[in-house]
């Protein structure tokens, strides 16, 4: 189950905090009523960003072997034709 808490309850009810992230579940924080961040365990911030790690790996890699470089205009314009067909 998805758990909103105000910023406050990092602060003033942590070991709750701790116990969610813990089980591997984001917890949203918000202040004033509107999102400020999510807290996550290490292991779960870890699954996310693992393979982004190692596909900017392997883009540096291919980069260094292919001398061939894109404008970001050239990059987005493919990207919009194969989204939009």
């Amino acid at each position: 189950m998805i758990q909103i808490r105000p910023v406050s309850d990092l602060r003033n009810k942590f070991p709750d905090i701790e116990k969610a992230v813990g089980n591997g579940e984001p917890v949203y924080l918000t202040k004033n009523g509107y999102g400020a961040m999510v807290v996550l365990s290490l292991e779960a911030y870890s699954r996310l960003t693992d393979s982004v790690e190692t596909a900017l790996d392997e883009a540096d890699r291919v980069a260094s072997e292919n001398k061939e470089r894109y404008t970001h205009e050239e990059v987005f314009s493919k990207l919009r034709r194969r989204v939009n067909g």
